[in-house]
């Protein structure tokens, strides 16, 4: 065999061995191995050895089942997550979200022009929202309006849409947070900022790379 035609051959098979043997880029993540889904585990874990009794642990049935529904949802979108958690902005308005580029920086907040959504370079943990915003947390729940700054958090693989409903003013969220944060519990900044304040913010051209 010729030798140009040898090395052809050879790196076919290279290339072939490699398909094999490696996962390529593009089969998706896997972030079962992180914070968020031992997390995730343990709190389940810890829930249904109170399933014959829920009350003991102070739960009524209902909110048991709100519990432990809400456990498998965020179970689940972890093992099924195909791209790091990203927040889409179809609010009308700036938002202001928790960002950081996995292993690279810490997370921060930064600011989501409306229409936009996080590459999926970064990791968009949550969102800040401002006092005094009308917040539907979760698909049926009602509107409250925040006394307080408040932080929520995604976990890993979450794609989280904020919305503003055009009926009721109010934003609502696509996926009930995995937490919400106060300033006094919360090691994220939670600044005093208005909705005002984050309107005039310019909006972080990176978050969109």
């Amino acid at each position: 065999m010729p030798i140009s035609k040898f090395k052809i051959v050879l790196v076919a098979l290279v290339f072939i061995v490699n398909l094999m043997i490696a996962q390529p880029s593009w089969a998706g993540k896997n972030f079962t191995k992180g914070a968020d889904y031992a997390e995730v585990t343990q709190a389940l874990n810890q829930l249904l050895t109170v399933k014959d009794a829920p009350e003991e642990a102070g739960y009524t049935p209902e909110a048991f089942q709100h519990r432990l529904a809400q456990l498998q949802f965020q179970k689940n979108i972890i093992e099924t997550a195909k791209k790091r958690a990203q927040c889409r902005n179809e609010t009308g308005r700036t938002l202001a979200v928790y960002a950081n580029k996995p292993k690279k920086s810490p997370t921060q907040l930064y600011f989501l022009a409306t229409g936009e959504i996080t590459d999926d370079d970064w990791d968009c943990d949550g969102i800040y929202l401002p006092a005094g915003t009308h917040l539907v947390l979760s698909p049926n729940t009602p509107v409250q309006e925040l006394t307080e700054p408040i932080a929520v958090k995604f976990v890993d693989g979450t794609q989280s849409v904020a919305r503003t409903n055009p009926a009721t003013g109010a934003l609502e969220l696509n996926v009930e947070p995995a937490k919400v944060f106060k300033a006094a519990k919360s090691d994220w900044i939670l600044p005093a900022l208005s909705q005002a304040d984050i309107d005039a913010q310019v909006p972080s051209p990176q978050l969109i790379d």
